[in-house]
């Protein structure tokens, strides 16, 4: 089951949550559902180079928060904050003229982030790295870091051959049927000459409280 199923999906009441947050009647869940989508490939398009593991979107009455969770920050902010007032402009124009506000989160560790490592990999094999190569790299990466386990799949006409197959490398504990588990899972595609690449990362995380669990604890009291 825990193999068939998006690891993240499985687990959303659970320990991870959702990457839209918001309410919305009959008639505006479509207009709603598209706005994000489009939100989501427009920022993931124009922060290609940033590192964007996730984009979180939540609405309230008039306004739409979005949060970016990457690993350069810097470059999402652009020289004296150009880039996030164009992107908030942007924003604007695809919830409908809603009043926009965008977050920064930083990823500390990209390495253990299996989003960031998948597209790491797929620039990788765009520059025409070995693919066993670049898998080894990132899972050694990955396990000196302190992650409990780690599962990199890439399927495709590997190398350039005639006929696409898969090829799997994996280290430590990847326990997908463990709810409880922090078990991260990212998608990534190559575009190679010989046609186009996947790459699935699975990544299990040390047992810590996730950002889901902490706010369904609510608030420290002394």
């Amino acid at each position: 089951m825990g193999q068939k199923v998006n690891p993240i999906g499985f687990r959303l009441p659970i320990t991870r949550d959702w990457s839209s947050r918001w309410y919305a009647s009959e008639k505006e869940f479509a207009s709603f559902l598209l706005a994000d989508t489009r939100i989501r490939q427009g920022l993931k398009k124009k922060l290609k180079s940033a590192a964007v593991s996730r984009i979180m979107i939540e609405r309230a009455w008039n306004s739409v928060r979005v949060t970016i969770v990457t690993a350069r920050p810097g470059i999402v902010i652009g020289r004296k904050g150009s880039e996030i007032e164009t992107m908030t402009q942007e924003i604007s124009l695809l919830a409908g003229g809603k009043q926009a506000k965008i977050d920064i989160v930083e990823v500390k560790q990209p390495e253990i982030d299996a989003t960031l490592v998948s597209e790491s990999i797929a620039s990788q094999l765009e520059r025409r790295i070995g693919f066993r190569r670049a898998m080894k790299k990132a899972m050694q990466l990955a396990m000196d870091l302190g992650a409990e386990g780690i599962k990199i799949r890439v399927s495709g006409r590997l190398g350039g051959s005639e006929i696409a197959r898969t090829e799997i490398v994996r280290s430590g504990t990847i326990p997908l049927h463990t709810l409880r588990k922090n078990i991260d899972y990212g998608f990534a595609e190559a575009d190679t000459l010989a046609g186009k690449i996947g790459i699935k990362c699975w990544i299990c995380k040390k047992d810590e409280k996730t950002s889901f669990e902490l706010r369904q604890a609510g608030p420290a009291t002394a």
